[in-house]
């Protein structure tokens, strides 16, 4: 039997491919600035460190920052609890995982961005017209990941369950290749994966996570910094030069998505259409009440399908000192 091979042009960079997959933190690296404090930086390929570089927000610190790059939002959390960095970004699930784990962690800070490039994708020629013709068929998805939350919450919205369906746990780069190999009638994934998929044809879109997950991204900070005076104002003025460099992308769509793709090694196309759908679309909004009830679903879910071994509550996990005069976390994302 002749195995389908993956085009090579769908086979994302490796680079990108360890961002999404679990795994230890890479080399650090250090940028300029002056004062006695440095601010140990938790980071993903083509994170914060490039947004904030592009948008000229790593200029007259008045303190240091040390980066660390990590393969996913899991392993960075671990080093957050390991007080190994002071903070870092992550997804709207991991931080609930970590929670659930007993980790001393501290959500300081969220993006709202819409969630349109969270999908679930069938291939071109697939019959499945809607999520209900899931029942009985296998999706891919990456286990507690954002969109493992998403299929579940999708699932739920067409009255389904997550035993309705035949899940396959594989992590990006393995379902990659399952789905464009026909091993799977489905794959459950985010941005810039499904820019990927839709700009080499290769897929269509049977729903998004519009409208039924929270689309929030978070910086997620280690309680003893926060108990730090030098950290702690290290990280106010972090965060302001994060807001403004998101803030920028919006306004200069293509010239991130030329940084991105340098950085990450994606084709520019598929880096600009990402940033399109998802990554221009973020608002800085306050943690507040029902951004912790939205978490606190998401926690509910996964605790009664004990995939987290007991309830968690999520207002323990939360710190609202640099709301500011932020929207609330419910404010509509760019559009």
């Amino acid at each position: 039997m002749r195995r389908r091979l993956v085009p090579a042009a769908l086979l994302l960079p490796l680079a990108l491919l360890l961002t999404a997959c679990g795994g230890s933190s890479s080399a650090s690296t250090d940028t300029d600035g002056t004062g006695p404090v440095t601010l140990d930086v938790g980071d993903q390929k083509g994170g914060s460190e490039a947004i904030l570089r592009a948008a000229g927000e790593l200029e007259n610190l008045h303190y240091k920052i040390k980066w660390s790059t990590f393969t996913s939002g899991p392993p960075l959390l671990e080093a957050v609890n390991a007080r190994a960095v002071d903070i870092g970004g992550v997804g709207n699930t991991p931080p609930v995982f970590a929670a659930g784990a007993g980790s001393k962690i501290t959500v300081v800070a969220a993006w709202h961005g819409t969630s349109k490039g969270d999908t679930i994708l069938v291939p071109n020629g697939s019959e499945l017209t809607g999520t209900r013709q899931l029942k009985g068929r296998s999706v891919a998805v990456a286990q507690g990941s954002s969109a493992h939350y998403q299929l579940v919450a999708s699932l739920e919205k067409a009255g389904l369950s997550l035993s309705d369906v035949k899940v396959k746990y594989l992590q990006p780069a393995d379902a990659l290749a399952a789905f464009t190999s026909g091993k799977v009638d489905a794959w459950a994934v985010w941005d810039p994966y499904t820019s990927q998929i839709l700009q080499a044809g290769r897929g269509r879109v049977l729903t998004t996570g519009d409208g039924v997950t929270n689309g929030l991204t978070f910086q997620v900070a280690s309680p003893a910094a926060l108990k730090d005076p030098e950290k702690a104002a290290a990280v106010k003025d972090y965060l302001a030069r994060l807001r403004r460099a998101t803030n920028w992308v919006y306004d200069h769509q293509e010239e991130w998505a030329k940084v991105w793709a340098k950085d990450t090694g994606l084709p520019y196309e598929v880096a600009l259409a990402s940033v399109r759908r998802t990554n221009s679309t973020r608002v800085a909004v306050a943690v507040d009440n029902p951004l912790v009830a939205s978490e606190q679903r998401i926690a509910d879910a996964f605790a009664e399908l004990r995939l987290i071994p007991h309830k968690v509550d999520f207002a323990g996990f939360v710190d609202r000192r640099y709301n500011g005069g932020l929207p609330p976390s419910t404010t509509p994302a760019k559009g």
